[in-house]
């Protein structure tokens, strides 16, 4: 019921983003990015919830987005709890994200982005990273800002010496208004045995920008 849930937020917004938003890549949780970028601080909260491949269970996060122009960098920490887990794990990352194309004037994004983040579980460590180009486009619509995007790329992750590299790609839609906006996404990773795991995910945010002229 809760991943049909939130399929339905995600095709809901598709038929419908604040200028900041960029991601992390905290296990159990979508890679979010922003390729329109902006400028600006946003503080956002995230739910993700992966299939069984992934664990199943819930992930809860808040992240803190500042937006720089061309730059944009991000923290966030989060709670992740997999089914049948006694307890939650704290996990904690951040991302960095380059515009290369787009502006105001511009309505096609792309963005090099990349990140890591890190958790410690039953005494092991283990660190994810990403790599990923992200494309977007800016849906003009009065009073309110639109940004369907996706972002194929790598994903590492190193555990108890083992290290491991594949392929992800996260795809999700961005809508503000105004200081407030709303955000959904899907994310697809293959895994090192075979298969992949699938990771829905919704969130809100709240966005402080400069006044225009600065």
């Amino acid at each position: 019921m809760k991943r049909a849930f939130l399929l339905l937020v995600c095709a809901a917004a598709a038929t419908l983003a604040t200028p900041v938003q960029a991601g992390a890549q905290l296990a159990g949780m979508p890679v979010w990015n922003s390729p329109k970028g902006g400028t600006g601080l946003t503080i956002a909260a995230d739910y993700g919830s992966p299939d069984s491949s992934g664990g199943s269970g819930s992930t809860y996060a808040g992240r803190v987005v500042f937006g720089l122009g061309t730059l944009t960098l991000s923290a966030t920490v989060g709670s992740r709890k997999p089914e049948g887990a006694a307890s939650s794990t704290t996990e904690w990352g951040g991302t960095g994200a380059f515009r290369l194309i787009g502006g105001s004037l511009i309505p096609v994004s792309v963005n090099l982005q990349g990140g890591f983040a890190t958790y410690k579980e039953a005494s092991v460590t283990t660190t994810r990273g990403t790599a990923a180009l992200g494309f977007a486009i800016d849906i003009p619509t009065p009073g309110v800002s639109i940004e369907p995007w996706i972002a194929p790329g790598l994903r590492l992750m190193h555990s108890a010496s083992q290290t491991d590299t594949q392929f992800g790609v996260a795809g999700g839609l961005t809508i503000g208004f105004g200081m407030l906006g709303i955000h959904a996404a899907m994310d697809y990773e293959n895994l090192a045995g075979g298969g992949h795991t699938t990771t829905l995910g919704i969130g809100a945010q709240f966005s402080i920008r400069p006044p225009l002229g600065l």
